[in-house]
């Protein structure tokens, strides 16, 4: 049995510094998330564990590459090496690495394990509702971003620049997300959190625009 208590104050000290978008915070809120999921849909919580603790441990690398590095393939290549230092058994590390390798919404890879839905849906669910909106202004404070374009023509839009706002993110992603999630209980979970977004994004509007 893996050390769960090592391995996250390991990963802990690997988001020394990190921005606020994609914190520690963040992965403790994804790890409540995705033990909660692996519950209710009959998961292997050791596996879920493990890669919700590690699936942003190389969210760093993607944002000093500003995008060019994929997180979620390079922290599958860490997690390997990370957990055979742990000791753990060479098909545990397969699975936990393919739910990290399976994980980003963007990416091309799709989740092929219960474990690994759970996890992609863990990530998503922190992604919109209220916590998704905080990070989304993170975010784009992060990268120098203006507060709010909401003419935003997003395919005219960059990554990383300044039209990368908080509402070009609900109208590129975030918005989108609900569609994607996996599992049933993701997808329940799911719903308020993205009638929630998409009132705030409405009334953001209204108010940049001066209809009080």
């Amino acid at each position: 049995m893996l050390d769960l208590e090592k391995l996250s104050g390991a990963v802990r000290l690997r988001f020394q510094g990190a921005k606020g978008s994609h914190d520690w915070e963040h992965t403790q809120r994804v790890l409540a998330l995705a033990l909660h999921l692996a519950r209710v849909e009959g998961a292997e919580a050791d596996i879920v564990h493990c890669a919700a603790l590690l699936h942003d441990i190389a969210r760093s690398e993607e944002d000093l590459s500003n995008g060019k590095i994929d997180h979620a393939i390079r922290g599958a290549e860490l997690t390997a090496g990370i957990l055979k230092d742990l000791g753990g058994a060479p098909d545990f590390i397969r699975r936990v690495a393919h739910c990290i390798a399976a994980h980003r919404f963007r990416g091309t890879l799709a989740p092929e394990t219960l474990e690994a839905k759970v996890l992609f849906d863990a990530d998503k669910l922190d992604a919109i509702g209220a916590v998704g909106i905080g990070r989304a202004f993170l975010f784009a404070g992060e990268v120098g971003a203006n507060l709010h374009n909401p003419g935003v023509k997003v395919e005219n839009t960059q990554p990383y620049t300044e039209e990368d706002t908080a509402y070009r993110e609900f109208q590129v992603k975030l918005r989108k997300v609900k569609d994607r999630v996996l599992t049933v209980e993701g997808r329940r979970l799911a719903q308020a959190r993205h009638e929630f977004m998409t009132a705030f994004f409405e009334r953001l509007n209204q108010e940049v625009a001066g209809d009080l």
